[in-house]
């Protein structure tokens, strides 16, 4: 399973918020705070029995609203607490009925230090990390799964924020690092003491971030301001590989956020045909969104009542899974199966690029308003290139399903076969509106 929590990048506190509850990798254990009139408390979820139930782990006293937890593998949950000026660690875990903590240990960061902040759960749940961001550089931190307690691991220059895992084994992290007034993703070897390396390169002057990763097909899903500068679009590639980065036009909603928050596992060597879970916040609510690369549209889904909005995991055969939290169903997933991929037949042509999808009519009042609002809008025209820069020469857009070009018109005849009239010349093929920076590559990860 696939599943993940994004957070706000530093700089950009108007995306969507994180997620209320978060999950382990492997999507068998979740945890949130939760609440109790004006007292919060820690609460454990499992998911990989016949039905999830939720276990309370409250404390001598109530938990700051703030307070961080994170589920381990194990099912114990980490509590990240900020005490005296010191971030403080612990692990939590059920005894009958009280709590049981053991405390792993502090660190303390100076006082210029932006913030603390624990990073998305690691694969295989035996550890956690936390990134520290000051004015100049950044600190990767082991703070559960170590011999001694807390552990410094790395440390970059330049401010950090995100953090996504390339691989199954918690070696490689992504982070997005601001130097010199721009954000690019690089990647981080948390074996070879925090080596760094490149990882998105798309233009010079562009932000370009990593929001999601999967590790079986290599998809990765990309937030940059490439295509418009000042504007962040959401694009996808693959994973080590030259082929261009696409930016699709069905992933711009007209006065929405949308983040990507799930991405379906298990389709090896196939990144076109996985299921993309979508956060869409608009003025009149959230809901889901699915989209896939190869149908170039989004479909709309009415959220659960009581979502932990951002929060769910997929099932390798294509199910999405939800968690939600109401007053009758205080632990609940609701499984949710969007509709199939369509294959394109023999010949057909490809899916009309609208911004996305009309509703159905199970979709809910909120992601209909929004569709028809997206419906009307028109794609922007190509950006132009900066004065004194030469264009760089196109590449191949990579197309998962090439359809078959249109057989042009036959040639009109004339009505008599002496006449001297000319020809008709044959229709010239049209040709397809280039999308602005669509060309540029990946870089790639070297992992050896």
């Amino acid at each position: 399973m696939t599943a993940c929590a994004i957070e706000p990048s530093a700089g950009h506190e108007d995306e969507a918020a994180p997620a209320g509850c978060t999950l382990t990798a492997d999507g068998a254990y979740a945890a949130r705070l939760a609440s109790a009139g004006d007292s919060w408390f820690p609460e454990r979820w499992t998911l990989d029995g016949p039905e999830p139930y939720a276990v309370p782990l409250p404390r001598n006293q109530p938990e700051e609203p703030g307070t961080e937890v994170q589920p381990m593998g194990d099912g114990r949950v980490l509590i990240h607490r900020l005490v005296a000026g010191r971030h403080a660690f612990s692990l939590l875990y059920p005894t009958g009925p009280g709590t049981g903590e053991l405390p792993l240990g502090v660190v303390e960061c100076p006082q210029d230090t932006a913030r603390l902040r624990l990073l998305p759960p690691a694969p295989g749940g035996e550890r956690a990390y936390a990134l520290s961001v000051g004015p100049r550089s950044t600190t990767v931190w082991l703070v559960a799964g170590g011999a001694f307690g807390p552990e410094r691991l790395a440390e970059l220059p330049g401010r950090c924020s995100g953090g996504v895992w390339l691989d199954r084994t918690g070696r490689l992290l992504a982070l997005d690092r601001e130097t010199g007034g721009r954000t690019k993703a690089v990647v981080v070897d948390l074996e070879r003491g925090g080596e760094v390396s490149p990882l998105l390169q798309i233009a010079a002057d562009s932000d370009d971030r990593l929001l999601l990763a999967d590790h079986d097909s290599g998809l990765l899903l990309i937030r940059s301001d490439a295509p418009s500068p000042g504007r962040d679009r959401l694009g996808w590639g693959v994973l080590g590989s030259t082929l261009p980065v696409r930016f699709p036009e069905c992933l711009r909603l007209p006065d929405c956020t949308v983040t990507p928050f799930a991405i379906q596992p298990g389709q090896m060597l196939t990144p076109e045909s996985c299921a993309v879970a979508l956060r869409v916040d608009g003025p009149r609510g959230s809901w889901v969104g699915v989209w896939r690369p190869a149908e170039r549209r989004v479909h709309h889904l009415p959220a659960p009542e009581g979502w932990l909005a951002g929060a769910g995991l997929w099932t390798p055969d294509g199910v999405l899974r939800l968690p939600y939290a109401t007053e009758a169903v205080p632990c609940g997933v609701a499984q949710v199966s969007p509709p199939a991929a369509v294959a394109p037949e023999p010949g057909a042509a490809p899916p009309h690029p609208h911004p996305h999808s009309g509703p159905g009519p199970e979709q809910g009042p909120d992601a209909r308003a929004a569709a028809a609002t997206a419906a009307t809008g028109h794609p922007p025209e190509p950006a132009p290139h900066s004065p004194g820069h030469a264009p760089e020469p196109a590449q191949p857009i990579h197309t998962p399903h090439p359809p078959h070009p249109p057989r042009p018109s036959p040639t009109p005849q004339p009505s008599h076969p002496d006449s001297s009239a000319d020809p008709a010349p044959p229709p010239t093929p049209s040709t397809p509106r280039p999308v602005p920076l669509q060309q540029a590559p990946l870089g790639r990860l070297v992992t050896n």
